[in-house]
């Protein structure tokens, strides 16, 4: 899909929109590349953090759009606006806007005529990352020791020593992302798509904002029924603040999870990582180059929780994914308050299901949900895929 190089002189118009829908994000720009099928918009939304280290401080999120080429000359459909949002360790742009060619899940919606947007959370990608994230002393002991004696002369005490953020400023940058997408296109409700810990963050805002939120896709979502309802004590909890990871570290993170011949292709492995490495410029002068991410305290997303979502969810367990076992997405399923829910079971598919063989089989399930509530006209029940 070849790419153009497109500017508006449509910021001002932009912010003038957004405006009078009572939004007062901070701007910086609006960036777009056109396609034969969808733009690419890019958007910065103010916010005010909720990070335990810059708690009250404001901050930006970077939020992704790819639309309909079709989607600025007219009215949105109000069921059709998506926000995706990421898990653990990668950017939502790297995720689910992958540059290898045929993996982009939100240009794969948008070309179905949805409105996609995706947010990067506070600590990662082009969102503000928290000072604390810079210092490499806020490393685990173990992952110092790599970086010695190329950036640290030698191990060091941590200046902070707790996860950098927490499940709750997680949701209230979600939250931020829903408000101004949903001021921005006009519309009651969006649609979340999430991976792995983005499903605690976007089914765990949806579960207490049931009035904002449309259908929910959760792919390889993270999940612990015993899960603490309340905060630790005391807050913020002990911890390490970041961590990283390599290329190494990554490819054999996803190398134990091939169960199938030609499960992913190099190439698609090498295009995602450098696309990791770029959205974080700090990270990639690190050792060889690094991505860098927030370590998160969590609680809330449990059982109790889970039975009080409501809204139609589709789950996603990829056959051979050993980070979110397939057992414990069923596990989910069947705790879900929802009266349609259905979970598709992938075959010959990792955790990283959206860069992989089968991927495409995904999107035209995920199309399907957010179309018509139902995965090969099922509406109801554990759906195989790809077998």
């Amino acid at each position: 899909m070849r790419t153009h190089a497109l500017r508006f002189a449509a910021p001002l118009l932009a912010a003038a929109a957004i405006c009078l829908a009572g939004v007062s994000p901070v701007i910086r720009g609006l960036a777009a590349s056109e396609t034969p099928d969808a733009l690419t918009i890019d958007h910065y939304v103010g916010v005010k953090s909720a990070v335990p280290s810059m708690n009250g401080e404001m901050a930006q999120l970077y939020v992704r759009e790819r639309a309909p080429a079709v989607a600025l000359r007219r009215a949105v459909n109000t069921d059709r606006v998506v926000l995706f949002v990421h898990g653990a360790g990668t950017p939502a742009e790297v995720a689910f806007d992958t540059p290898a060619d045929g993996f982009s899940w939100m240009a794969y919606l948008a070309d179905a005529g949805f409105d996609t947007f995706s947010v990067d959370m506070t600590g990662y990608g082009r969102s503000t990352r928290p000072t604390v994230m810079n210092d490499p002393c806020n490393l685990s002991a173990e992952q110092q020791a790599q970086f010695v004696p190329s950036l640290l002369l030698a191990p060091c005490a941590a200046s902070y020593a707790h996860p950098a953020t927490t499940i709750a400023s997680d949701w209230n940058d979600v939250g931020a992302a829903v408000d101004y997408v949903r001021a921005l296109r006009h519309v009651d409700r969006v649609h979340l798509v999430a991976w792995s810990l983005g499903a605690p963050r976007a089914a765990g805002y949806a579960a207490q904002n049931p009035q904002k939120v449309g259908r929910l896709v959760l792919l390889a979502p993270a999940y612990a029924a015993g899960a603490s309802p309340t905060p630790p004590t005391p807050m913020p909890a002990n911890g390490t603040a970041f961590n990283t990871q390599s290329l190494d570290e990554f490819a054999a993170n996803w190398d134990r999870q091939v169960g199938c011949p030609n499960q992913y292709d190099v190439s698609t492995r090498d295009a995602v990582w450098s696309a990791m490495v770029a959205s974080d410029p700090v990270g990639a002068t690190w050792g060889s180059g690094v991505r860098r991410a927030p370590s998160t305290t969590t609680w809330g997303w449990n059982a109790a929780m889970a039975g009080q979502l409501k809204a139609p969810v589709l789950t996603i367990a990829g056959q051979h994914d050993k980070q979110v076992l397939p057992e414990r997405v069923r596990e989910l399923h069947a705790a879900l308050g929802s009266a349609e829910k259905v979970s598709v079971d992938l075959a010959c598919s990792s955790h990283n299901a959206m860069w992989e063989l089968n991927h495409t089989l995904m999107f035209k399930a995920s199309r399907e949900w957010l179309l018509q509530g139902s995965v090969n006209a099922q509406k109801q029940g554990i759906v195989k895929v790809g077998y």
